[in-house]
């Protein structure tokens, strides 16, 4: 896997993320696109014919899931995993060779939902806060300085087309670099399978 692939896609400040209709679906897809409105990558969701065949016996907020981030070649650039869970979630965030570089920890205050999002020594790289039904989310890291946002509400390009709860913008902030720009926006733009697979 070549690195500039993955440096050229997480090096964009905007991700406007929209989900693809399909009937009868087992797995969740969803487009992503840059600032300009240009198609550069998509999200698609895994799951082996065993657990579709578990899906209709079970509810699949305790089922696994794993989401591969890819570019428009079908690179995978990054993949969020879920396993099995009863309570609270375990997600985790792989780069583009599935090597481990972060983890998420779900939590719940005033029915709003956190997503902390920690390196492998446990110590937080960001976290994504906000209310679920207005899709209004801050990213903010240590000091609670905000890096970045998730919202329905976008004034330019593509305006008339992302109006739903599954079509959304996220945007970062230029300065977030590396490791922790990768597993913050990772987690950004993959919120809504997320939170949809973890309540």
């Amino acid at each position: 896997m070549n690195t500039t692939n993955v440096e050229t896609f997480f090096k964009n400040n905007d991700y406007f993320i929209d989900e693809k209709v399909q009937f009868l679906k087992f797995t969740n897809t969803y487009k992503v696109y840059d600032g300009s409105g240009s198609r550069i990558g998509v999200i698609e969701e895994s799951m082996p014919a065993g657990l579709k065949l578990l899906s209709f016996l079970l509810s699949k907020a305790f089922m696994p899931f794993t989401l591969h981030i890819k570019d428009v070649e079908e690179n995978v650039l990054a993949t969020i995993k879920r396993g099995w869970t009863f309570f609270m979630s375990k997600i985790s965030i792989h780069d583009s060779v599935g090597n481990e570089i972060a983890r998420i920890k779900q939590r719940f205050k005033m029915f709003k939902p956190t997503f902390h999002i920690m390196d492998l020594n446990d110590t937080p790289i960001a976290a994504i806060s906000g209310d679920w039904k207005a899709w209004n989310f801050t990213i903010t890291e240590t000091g609670d300085r905000q890096i970045g946002t998730i919202t329905k509400k976008w004034n330019g390009i593509l305006k008339e087309a992302f109006t739903t709860a599954d079509k959304y913008i996220v945007s970062v902030n230029p300065e977030t670099e590396g490791i922790k720009r990768i597993a913050t926006v990772a987690t950004a733009i993959t919120i809504d399978m997320v939170l949809k697979e973890s309540k």
